[in-house]
């Protein structure tokens, strides 16, 4: 089984990143770290590990914060720790799971590895950079321990898996569509402009972004609940709203799936 690895560097606005890429027949997964202000947001994941430690070695950085425990986020933290003598920092709720062996489908372990063990502190609700006051957004509904960070002094939002895309088609088994919709409003209530997504980059306007994303959710939704008031079911929502066949939803053995967006919005209404 051939699986490709490659990553890129880069720098915009006073942010350097670097951009991994895993494909494996046919589906192409990508992950972000970034550095700013001695801060490092994200860790990557163990498959891209080598890739990453030129960026890693070059990194000014007194800290990591983690947005979120996933394993394409968290790979590289055992690492920062040993090698690099790096803090790590996250919410509270998982850090006991990430002191433990990871457990996560075998799939996944092919995508990103195997995340191996490390030790971290809570962030609380805020932490200050050199340069900078940051706020900590409790952002659940792609994980239940997801985080954002708004640096308030550049105004720039590191948004973890928030956004990704405007127009999500599948998401996980646990995720919900309902409560994401509210972690967006939230995020929407602070000040930020530029945004810092860990899969899509660099989005010059995050607000603008992160608005039209809301707005594809909630008419979602509105269509989900309208067609189960006309008495349809799950599976036939599903089909008529998502008609689709996605690679990634057989190579999950259906852990990522757009009806888990239909289920979550139906069981929302419980």
């Amino acid at each position: 089984m051939f699986i490709k690895k490659s990553a890129g560097e880069g720098e915009v606005s006073g942010v350097r990143f670097i951009n991994g890429m895993v494909s494996l027949k046919g589906v192409k997964l990508n992950v972000h770290c970034f550095e700013t202000d001695g801060v490092l947001i994200d860790t990557g994941s163990q498959s891209v590990l080598n890739k990453f430690k030129p960026f890693f070695a070059k990194a000014d950085v007194d800290y990591a914060v983690v947005t979120h425990s996933h394993e394409d986020h968290t790979g590289g933290a055992r690492f920062l720790q040993t090698d690099h003598g790096l803090p790590i920092y996250m919410n509270k709720m998982t850090i006991g799971e990430c002191a433990d062996r990871a457990k996560y489908p075998m799939y996944r372990k092919f995508f990103w590895g195997k995340r191996r063990p490390f030790e971290a502190e809570p962030i609380g609700e805020t932490f200050t950079s050199r340069n900078a006051n940051w706020k900590v957004i409790p952002t659940p509904g792609h994980a239940s321990d997801h985080l954002a960070f708004l640096n308030e002094e550049t105004g720039q939002l590191f948004s973890g898996d928030l956004y990704v895309h405007p127009k999500t088609k599948v998401v996980l088994r646990d995720e919900s569509i309902p409560i994401i919709i509210r972690s967006i409003e939230k995020t929407l209530s602070y000040n930020f402009g530029e945004m810092f997504c860990c899969h899509a980059g660099y989005v010059k306007d995050g607000r603008k972004a992160l608005t039209e994303k809301l707005d594809y959710l909630e008419k979602l939704r509105e269509r989900t609940l309208a067609l189960h008031k006309q008495g349809y079911g799950e599976k036939e929502i599903h089909t008529q709203l998502f008609p689709k066949n996605y690679p990634i939803t057989k190579f999950s053995s259906g852990e990522w799936d757009s009806i888990h967006i239909i289920h979550s919005i139906l069981a929302d209404q419980k």
